[in-house]
């Protein structure tokens, strides 16, 4: 109870940071007939049959309220906020639980460079003022020798070899990336400081629109406390046909992997053709914010209700 009393007390500390800055707190649904197509995630799924049901009878629970909340934006919401509950299958362990907090926000006019900033003063109001630091997503493989915007995957291989990786045989480049990533680079990110990595491979971009370069990269951020992710940030891609195609290609990936193809969000689609205002957007996961701020070292620590308990 001691810790549910502090969670308590540090969501409030949440909602004074947005209620100052003015931002619009909003509520979206949290079941949609469009599954996330994501390839790295899972929708969990429910069925409804009554009335106003989809022709197939499924619901998708969200994953992130990123698709209707663009959707605001582009109605001329203007900036808005939210805190509610999401959903990712096949997601339980020391820093994962299927049903978990996420915070996310979105700043017209921004890009992510200026919203990096603004995550910074969050997390430090949350946690306590740390010092944060900006690097590239090249800048972190040069000490494994190694251009991530170039590497083949033997190389990659050879890396994780050379490292006494055991790298999963099925892992393309970007998922060699991940791998190298995730057991190489994370682990140390954000130790006594607030580590901010952007410049992403364009392959790798999700909803976040290029910049261009020699290679092209995504707009994108992720920033690190502790060891672990915390937040993902894009300036957000704006253009409905790229986005379509994009989606198309994880289907096809997702299909050729054996995993579920949940239909595409057609009213995002639409809601982008219709005209998103230029904009930056950030997903922070709160209950590991959580974590750093009260010392938890299991997620659990934090939730009322893990799943085990649920």
């Amino acid at each position: 109870m001691d810790m549910l009393r502090r969670r308590s007390t540090l969501l409030r500390q949440v909602r004074d940071f947005f209620e100052r800055r003015g931002l619009l707190e909003v509520e979206t649904p949290v079941l949609s007939a469009a599954g996330v197509t994501d390839p790295n995630l899972e929708s969990l799924a429910t069925r409804y049959t009554g009335p106003g049901a989809p022709a197939s009878g499924t619901l998708y629970l969200h994953t992130s309220p990123e698709f209707p909340m663009k959707r605001l934006l582009a109605a001329g919401s203007g900036p808005i906020w939210q805190i509610c509950r999401v959903f990712r299958g096949g997601e339980r362990g020391r820093r994962h639980n299927p049903e978990f907090t996420m915070l996310e926000w979105y700043r017209p006019g921004w890009d992510h460079h200026r919203l990096m900033n603004e995550v910074a003063e969050l997390i430090s109001a949350v946690v306590g003022a740390r010092p944060s630091r900006t690097r590239t997503y090249r800048e972190l493989f040069i000490p494994l020798g190694m251009d991530p915007h170039t590497v083949d995957v033997q190389q990659c291989r050879a890396v994780a070899d050379t490292h006494g990786l055991a790298a999963p045989e099925d892992l393309g480049r970007d998922g060699l990336l991940d791998f190298l990533f995730s057991h190489l680079l994370s682990p140390e990110l954000g130790r006594g400081c607030i580590d901010f990595v952007h410049a992403f491979p364009a392959s790798q971009a999700a909803l976040a629109r290029l910049e261009q370069g020699q290679p092209p990269t995504a707009a994108r951020f992720e920033c690190f406390l502790d060891g672990m992710e915390i937040a993902n940030g894009f300036h957000e891609l704006c253009d409905a046909e790229e986005q379509r195609t994009r989606f198309e290609a994880d289907l096809a990936f997702r299909g050729q992997q054996g995993l579920t193809t949940p239909p595409m969000d057609e009213r995002l689609l639409h809601a982008l053709a219709a005209g998103l205002p230029d904009c930056a957007g950030v997903a922070l996961g709160l209950d590991r914010l959580f974590m750093v701020a009260l010392g938890a070292g299991h997620i659990d620590e934090v939730l009322a209700f893990p799943l085990e308990r649920a």
